[in-house]
């Protein structure tokens, strides 16, 4: 009743309980997900709707051949990357299990850069704790949509930017043209419809200040390890 009523003081009140036990337990584990191809789900749900932007229906009008991702913040050399651009960068595919807070799972095929690439070309500053994903998208409040992830995070084996699901181009409604997949971590942080990245210190002067969009509008943990 409690929660209900008042749930940013028992998000505030239970955080400092969970999140030690979910770091030392989670953030540093390393996803060794490898499923056979007879395993791909032959539908994978999706929450969210593309971006219904004039700016985003360009891009997807245009084949995403203006689009750029944007990397900035507390880093040595900020980039942006083409589509092309990041096509000459190291890839990767791993075929994995997507597990939604919701209670659902999906398995397919993901392709796409590793982001330790990224951060190997970007050099963050020593004062970098956190990567903030930006999106087209729109929250439940009408402000950007974003998420982040503790940096560490960004060097997992199986943390990638995916421009590719099945062996078809990333389709509209799972995120083109680019998203992150995280795998040790739950569906709602892996980004869709990425507009860039920054890197920063702290996540608490942004949004709401509680690590992410879900976070923000509906009181969601901000470190979910799997």
């Amino acid at each position: 009743w409690g929660s209900r009523r008042w749930p940013r003081t028992a998000q505030h009140a239970l955080g400092p309980i969970v999140r030690p036990l979910m770091r030392a337990l989670a953030v540093r584990t390393r996803s060794r997900q490898h499923y056979p191809p007879s395993s791909i789900s032959p539908e994978f749900l999706v929450n969210g709707t593309p971006p219904d932007t004039s700016e985003y229906r360009r891009l997807v009008e245009d084949g995403f051949s203006t689009w750029r991702l944007e990397i900035n913040g507390l880093v040595e050399t900020p980039l942006s990357l083409t589509l092309a651009e990041l096509h000459q960068m190291p890839v990767q595919t791993q075929i994995t299990k997507h597990h939604c807070i919701q209670g659902w799972s999906g398995i397919a095929e993901w392709r796409g850069i590793p982001l330790s690439a990224i951060l190997d070309a970007c050099h963050p500053l020593p004062a970098a704790r956190f990567l903030i994903f930006n999106s087209y998208q729109l929250d439940i409040s009408g402000h950007p949509f974003y998420e982040s992830l503790d940096i560490s995070l960004g060097r997992h084996p199986q943390t990638i930017l995916a421009d590719q699901m099945n062996g078809e181009p990333l389709p509209v409604r799972h995120g083109a043209p680019l998203r992150l997949r995280v795998e040790t971590e739950l569906g709602f942080k892996m980004v869709k419809w990425l507009r860039g990245i920054e890197f920063v210190a702290d996540y608490r002067d942004l949004g709401a200040g509680q690590g992410g969009s879900r976070e923000d509008n509906m009181f969601y943990e901000q470190a979910v390890g799997i």
